[in-house]
C-alpha cells in the first residue's frame, strides 16, 4: 500500500519511487545453456521485486556475437541487422503487454505476466510453426522455410483443417499421418521421417515457451519413435568422374552443368549455392577463402590445378559482377530470399542438364550436383584421417564425419568376407 505524505513533492516522489520498484522490467539477454552446436540461446528476461522469468526467441548465436552493453548482436555478425530488429520487435512486444498488464488494479507477480505474455490459450500447433517459419526467415534459412511451408500444408490437407490444439496431437494421429505420407503420397520412408522431424521439432519451441505442457508430448519410448532409416549413398568412381572431365559432344549448357559440378568435387563437395557465389576475389596466393552460406563457416582451401583450367575458360566474362559462374550475375547478393530463391531454380536446370550430359556420356549412375559430395566421399573412402575429411566437409562434429563417411568405407567388409569365402 502506498504511503501518502504531507507535501506533495513527497507523495510524488513516493509515487515514483513506488512504480519503479514495483515495474517489472524486459532486456534482452543471452542464456548460458548452451545447444549442441554450441551456441547460446537469446531470450527475453523479465525481472520484477527481484525475481526473473524468460521467454525465449528460439535465435541461438556464438558468445562473441553478444554485445552485453548494448543488449544486441555485434556488427561482426552476418546477420547482425536481421537479428537486431528481430530482438527489438520481441522487447517492443513483451513491454507493450507487460504495461498492459501492469495498469490492472490487482498485484501482478512475473510469472502471472509471462502467462499473460505468451497467453498459451491461444496458441495451437500451427500457431507455434508460424513463429518456426519466422525464425527461419529471420535466420536466412529461406529454402528451409519454403521446404517446412510445404510440409506443414500437406500435414493440414491430412487433416482437413486449418487448426489443431496440443492436446489433438497425439501418437494415434501420428501413425495415421505416417501411413497417409508413405501409402496415399508415396513418399519415401526417409521423407516421412522428416516431417515427423519438423512436427518434433515444432512441439519442443511449443514446451520451450510454456505454450504446452510436457506430458502430453507424443514423441519418445512407448510412444512415437523417429527412426531414421539407413540410406545408400551412392558416389561416382574415379572412372566416371574422368569420362566428365573429358566431355566431348554436348552443349554448351551441358558443359556449363558439368564445370560446375566438377568444381564442387574438387572442393571437398562444397554445396552448389557456394560454388554459384564463387568470386574471383574469394582466391588470393593460390587458396580459395570463403564463407559458407550454410553454417557461416569461414573455409580455406588449396586451389587444384584441375579447377583453374576451369576457372581460365570464364575468366573473359566480365559482366558477372565479379562471380566466376554467371548465373547469379543479375541477381542482388544481398537480398538472401532472392538468393536462395534463383540457386533453387538454377540448381533445378543444372541437374536436368547433367543428366542429359551422363546419358550421353554413358555414365548410368544417377547424377545431381548433390552427388558431386557423394564422390568425394566415395573416392576419399578410408584414405584420409577422419579430422582431416571433417575439416574438409566443414563438419561441425566429428561424429556427423563418421556416419557420413561409413557409407564410402567398404574395405574392411570385403577384406573380411573375401577371408571366409575364398578357400
Amino acid at each position: 500500500m502506498l504511503y501518502l505524505c504531507c507535501t506533495q513533492n513527497d507523495y510524488l516522489y513516493n509515487l515514483i519511487y513506488f512504480i519503479n520498484f514495483n515495474m517489472a522490467t524486459i532486456r534482452a539477454v543471452i542464456r548460458r545453456k548452451k545447444n549442441r552446436a554450441g551456441q547460446f540461446p537469446i531470450a527475453i528476461r523479465i525481472t520484477k521485486d527481484r525475481k526473473s522469468t524468460f521467454l525465449n526467441t528460439g535465435q541461438y548465436i556464438d558468445e562473441k556475437f553478444w554485445d552485453e552493453k548494448n543488449r544486441n548482436i555485434r556488427k561482426s555478425h552476418p546477420n547482425a541487422k536481421v537479428l537486431n530488429n528481430f530482438i527489438t520487435t520481441k522487447v517492443a512486444e513483451a513491454n507493450d503487454k507487460v504495461l498492459k498488464s501492469e495498469m490492472k488494479p490487482e498485484y501482478q507477480t512475473v510469472s502471472e505476466i509471462r502467462n499473460k505474455i505468451i497467453e498459451k490459450k491461444g496458441f495451437d500447433f500451427f500457431s507455434v510453426a508460424d513463429m518456426h517459419l519466422q525464425n527461419l526467415k529471420n535466420r536466412n534459412k529461406h529454402h528451409q522455410y519454403d521446404t517446412e511451408f510445404g510440409r506443414l500444408k500437406k500435414l493440414k490437407e491430412f487433416l482437413g483443417k486449418e487448426s489443431l490444439p496440443f492436446n489433438e496431437l497425439n501418437v494415434a494421429i501420428l501413425k495415421k499421418f505416417e501411413t497417409y505420407l508413405l501409402h496415399h503420397k508415396n513418399l519415401s520412408p526417409r521423407t516421412v521421417v522428416n516431417y515427423l522431424i519438423l512436427i518434433r521439432t515444432i512441439y519442443n519451441l511449443a514446451i520451450s515457451e510454456s505454450i504446452t505442457d510436457r506430458g502430453l508430448y507424443p514423441f519418445g519410448k512407448g510412444k512415437m519413435t523417429i527412426r531414421i532409416p539407413e540410406s545408400q549413398k551412392i558416389g561416382f568412381t574415379a572412372e566416371e568422374i574422368q569420362k566428365l572431365e573429358n566431355a566431348k559432344d554436348i552443349t554448351e549448357a551441358q558443359q556449363k552443368a558439368i564445370h560446375i559440378w566438377l568444381v564442387s568435387f574438387y572442393f571437398a563437395g562444397i554445396r552448389v549455392g557456394d560454388v554459384l557465389q564463387l568470386k574471383w576475389s574469394d582466391f588470393n596466393d593460390g587458396r580459395l577463402l570463403y564463407r559458407m552460406n550454410k553454417n557461416s563457416k569461414l573455409v580455406s582451401l588449396k586451389i587444384p590445378e584441375k579447377a583453374i583450367e576451369i576457372f581460365e575458360t570464364y575468366k573473359n566474362d566480365s559482366d558477372n559482377n565479379g562471380l566466376i559462374f554467371p548465373q547469379l550475375s543479375g541477381v542482388n547478393l544481398n537480398d538472401t530470399e532472392e538468393v536462395s530463391k534463383r540457386t533453387q531454380s538454377i540448381t533445378r536446370n543444372l541437374n536436368r542438364r547433367l543428366k542429359i550430359a551422363a546419358k550421353k556420356l554413358g555414365i548410368k549412375k544417377n547424377i545431381s550436383m548433390h552427388i558431386a559430395r557423394h564422390s568425394f566421399g566415395n573416392i576419399s573412402g578410408d584414405k584420409i584421417p577422419i579430422q582431416m575429411l571433417q575439416k574438409l566437409y566443414r563438419h561441425s562434429s566429428v561424429t556427423t564425419t563418421i556416419r557420413y563417411q561409413a557409407n564410402f568405407i567398404h574395405k574392411d567388409a570385403d577384406d573380411a568376407l573375401d577371408s571366409v569365402v575364398n578357400f
